[in-house]
């Protein structure tokens, strides 16, 4: 299967179509598994998702979506030092200073399945607030990263920094339009972002 027929339906798992599509966006979650509840509100927020078996897949998807943007000219603003050694192969671009690059490359704490969002904290975004950061987003997870809602991510933050819990924890849960988040009120006056999640599987 190549790398992005794996957008949206990718992973192991399928969503069904009635469960993806019949539900309305209120109404409460069927007892479904977090990875495909996290896939089908991702959706709905408009975040683009490439699920990968291995770093080798990661660093393809990452070459397709720079090609995709034509960002090969482009340096990846950078916070969290962890991933320039990480992705020190794939011949990319860094920068520490946002106002040279159009997209922000980055790691997170947590994807939270209640409402398909990217939990962030210092760690990722030092003190910068989302409006700070460039408009596309490009985020490198694992599906140990999952977790089921905010509360419980937040339980998982206090117990991972016993010496001392990160700063500036938020969520980014608002991407581009969709059919289905138009007309949501949730999202007005928000940090819109172009996004995608490169997600790895390492259970």
């Amino acid at each position: 299967m190549g790398i992005f027929d794996k957008l949206f339906g990718g992973g192991k798992k399928k969503v069904s179509k009635d469960t993806a599509e019949t539900r309305g966006m209120h109404m409460p979650d069927l007892n479904i598994p977090v990875d495909e509840k996290f896939t089908i509100h991702f959706k709905k927020n408009g975040g683009k998702f490439i699920y990968c078996d291995s770093f080798t897949e990661v660093s393809e998807a990452l070459r397709n979506i720079i090609q995709e943007n034509s960002w090969q000219d482009h340096p990846f603003y950078f916070l969290d030092p962890r991933l320039k050694d990480k992705f020190s192969k794939d011949q990319l671009t860094f920068t520490d200073n946002s106002h040279k690059s159009e997209v922000f490359f980055t790691t997170c704490e947590h994807l939270v399945a209640q409402n398909g969002s990217i939990l962030v904290c210092s760690n990722q975004l030092k003190e910068k607030k989302l409006h700070e950061l460039p408009a596309n987003v490009v985020v490198f997870a694992t599906t140990s990263q999952l977790v089921d809602t905010i509360g419980e991510g937040l339980k998982k933050i206090k117990k991972n920094y016993k010496q001392g819990i990160p700063t500036n924890i938020t969520t980014i849960k608002h991407f581009q339009s969709t059919e289905e988040n138009a007309d949501d009120y949730l999202t007005y006056g928000s940090s819109t972002k172009h996004l995608y999640l490169l997600l790895m599987e390492d259970l």
